[in-house]
C-alpha cells in the first residue's frame, strides 16, 4: 500500500495506472474509518483494479461553531485499518496541498442542498461539492463511492456529477448499522456510554414513521409525528428536524406518491447525528 501526499504524486501514479488500462476507484474520507467506510472500501476493491482512499479533513464544509479542530484525527489508525482492507494507495494531503491559496472557486448545487443538513449548515454542501470535483480531478476515478447514510450529499454529488458531465460511476452503498440499529458514524466515537444507549432513538424514530407509512398512511405530517413521537421519549436528545423528503430533490413532501427518504438529525449532548431510512413501498 503506497501512502501519498501530494498531488504531483498521485497523477503519475495514476496516470500510470491508466495507462495500463487499470480501472480506479476513489473513497474520499474524512478519516477516523470504521465498518461503514470499510463496507465503501470492500466494494471498490471488488470492482476496482486500483482503488484509492482519500483522507482528508476538509474545512471548506465546516461552519464556524462546528466541530473542525476537535474531528477525530488518527491516521496511523486509519492506515492499519486500509491495510487490513486491501487499499492500494491512501491520498492524505494536508490543507496546503489541497487549498495552497484562499479559494474563489466553488461548487454549488441548488435546490437538493436546500432543506434538511443544508438548512442548519449553511454552506456545508458547497464545501462537500467543492473538494469532491477536486479530488475527482486529481484521482480521475472510473467509481466513486459514497453511503447511504449521507444521503442529501450522495444525491448533491450524483447531481453534480450529472450536470457537470463528470466521467464518474456514483456507487451508493447501504449505511452500515450496529446490533441496535445505531448508524455507523465516525463521530459515534463522541459519545459515552449512556449518550450512545440514547442516541439509538433516532434509529427507532425513523422505524416508527417507516412503519406508518408500511401501514398506508400517506400524509407526510402523520408519519413525521409517529417519528417525533418516539423521539420525545428521550430526554437526553434534541430534534434538529425530522422529515419526509422527496428522495431526488430531497425536498419535503406533503403526500407521499412515490419514493421518499425519512431524514433525521439530532443531537446528543454536543454531538449532531443523522440518519435516514428509504422508502418506496412496503
Amino acid at each position: 500500500m503506497q501512502v501519498i501526499r501530494t498531488i504531483a504524486e498521485i497523477r503519475e501514479v495514476i496516470r500510470n495506472a491508466k495507462r495500463a488500462g487499470h480501472s480506479v476507484g476513489l473513497v474520499p474520507t474524512m478519516g477516523a474509518l470504521h465498518t461503514g467506510h470499510g463496507r465503501l472500501i470492500d466494494q471498490g476493491r471488488a470492482e476496482c483494479d486500483l482503488l484509492v482512499v482519500s483522507i482528508f479533513v476538509n474545512p471548506l464544509q465546516f461552519g464556524p461553531n462546528e466541530d473542525y479542530e476537535r474531528y477525530p484525527r488518527c491516521l496511523n489508525d486509519d492506515l492499519e485499518f486500509c491495510e487490513n482492507h486491501r487499499v492500494d494507495l491512501v491520498f492524505c494531503p494536508d490543507t496546503k496541498e489541497l487549498y495552497p491559496n484562499a479559494q474563489k472557486t466553488y461548487v454549488e448545487v441548488e435546490e437538493i442542498p436546500r432543506e434538511l443538513c443544508g438548512r442548519f449548515r449553511p454552506g456545508h454542501f458547497r464545501g462537500v461539492a467543492t473538494v469532491v470535483l477536486k479530488l475527482f480531478n486529481i484521482v480521475l476515478p472510473d467509481r466513486a463511492y459514497f453511503g447511504e447514510k449521507d444521503a442529501q450529499q450522495l444525491r448533491v454529488i450524483q447531481q453534480m456529477t450529472a450536470d457537470l458531465n463528470l466521467p464518474v460511476e456514483i456507487v451508493a452503498v447501504p449505511t452500515v448499522r450496529e446490533p441496535d440499529g445505531l448508524a455507523v458514524s465516525s463521530r459515534n466515537r463522541y459519545l459515552n456510554p449512556e449518550q450512545r444507549q440514547s442516541a439509538t432513538v433516532l434509529y427507532r424514530a425513523l422505524n416508527a414513521a417507516f412503519q406508518q407509512l408500511c401501514a398506508g398512511e400517506r400524509d407526510a405530517a402523520k408519519v413525521v409525528a409517529a417519528g417525533q413521537a418516539v423521539l420525545a421519549e428521550e430526554p437526553g436528545v434534541r430534534e434538529e428536524y425530522l422529515e419526509v423528503v422527496d428522495a431526488e430533490s430531497m425536498i419535503p413532501v406533503k403526500t407521499i406518491t412515490g419514493p421518499v427518504r425519512i431524514a433525521g438529525a439530532v443531537w446528543v449532548a454536543n454531538t449532531r447525528l443523522i440518519d435516514n431510512l428509504y422508502w418506496k413501498g412496503c
